[in-house]
C-alpha cells in the first residue's frame, strides 16, 4: 500500500499556486504596456511620433486627427518615460517605462505600476452608467470625467478628456453609446488590433 505524504502534496500545491499567481502578476504588469504596444509599429520598444501617426491611420482615423494625436501623445509622454535623459527632438516614448507617464484625474483603472485594477474598471459603469448598465452616453462620459478631476490638475483634465473623447468618437454605436466591452478592450490593447483588422478588410472590399 502506497504511503501518502501530506507535506509533500501541500508543498507541490503551494508551488503550483505560486506559479499561477506569478503568471497572473506578470500578465497584470504588462497590461499598460500592451495598451500602447500597438503603436510601436516596428516592435523595438520605442514609439516615435510617426509610429503613433501610423497607428491611428491604421485604425481608420483621418490625417488631421492622426497628426494631432501623434503630436499630443508623444509631446506629453516622451519625457516622462525617459527620466534622467535629455529631451529628444524626436519625442520617443519608451514602452517599458510607460507607467511613469500615467497622468492624474484619470479613472484609476491602471495603478501606479501600470497594472489593471478590475474594481476601478467596474466603477466606471456602476457609478456613471445610468441609462444602460453596460454602456456610457456622451453626457455620462462627461460626468465621469468631471468626477475624476483632481483640483488644479489641468494637464490631467486635458489628457483624460482627449483620450476619452477620441475613444467615444471612434467607437460609439449608432445610438451614441460607448459599450463596456469596447472600453475593456482599449484598456488591454486588443481594441486597436481589432480595429486595424476591420479597417483593413473594409478597404479591401471597397
Amino acid at each position: 500500500m502506497a504511503t501518502s505524504f501530506p507535506s509533500a502534496e501541500l508543498s507541490n500545491k503551494n508551488s503550483q499556486e505560486g506559479k499561477v499567481k506569478e503568471t497572473a502578476k506578470a500578465h497584470d504588469e504588462n497590461v499598460l504596456q500592451k495598451h500602447v504596444a500597438f503603436f510601436d509599429r516596428n516592435h523595438d520598444g520605442i514609439i516615435y511620433p510617426w509610429e503613433t501617426y501610423q497607428g491611428f491611420r491604421a485604425i481608420g482615423c483621418g490625417i488631421l486627427l492622426s497628426a494631432f494625436s501623434a503630436i499630443f501623445i508623444n509631446l506629453g509622454l516622451s519625457r516622462k518615460t525617459r527620466s534622467g535623459k535629455a529631451l529628444s527632438i524626436w519625442l520617443p516614448i519608451e514602452v517599458k517605462n510607460i507607467q511613469k507617464a500615467k497622468h492624474g484625474s484619470d479613472s484609476g483603472v491602471y495603478d501606479s505600476e501600470g497594472r489593471f485594477v478590475p474594481s476601478k474598471f467596474e466603477e466606471i459603469f456602476t457609478k456613471h452608467a445610468r441609462k444602460h448598465p453596460n454602456a456610457l452616453t456622451s453626457d455620462e462620459l462627461m460626468g465621469m470625467l468631471k468626477a475624476n478631476r483632481v483640483p488644479k490638475d489641468h494637464k490631467g483634465w486635458l489628457a483624460s478628456y482627449t483620450e476619452w473623447k477620441i475613444l467615444y468618437v471612434l467607437c460609439k454605436d449608432e445610438d451614441g453609446l460607448l459599450h463596456k466591452e469596447i472600453v475593456r478592450a482599449v484598456y488591454d490593447g486588443s481594441l486597436f488590433e481589432r480595429m486595424e483588422k476591420e479597417y483593413s478588410e473594409k478597404k479591401k472590399s471597397e
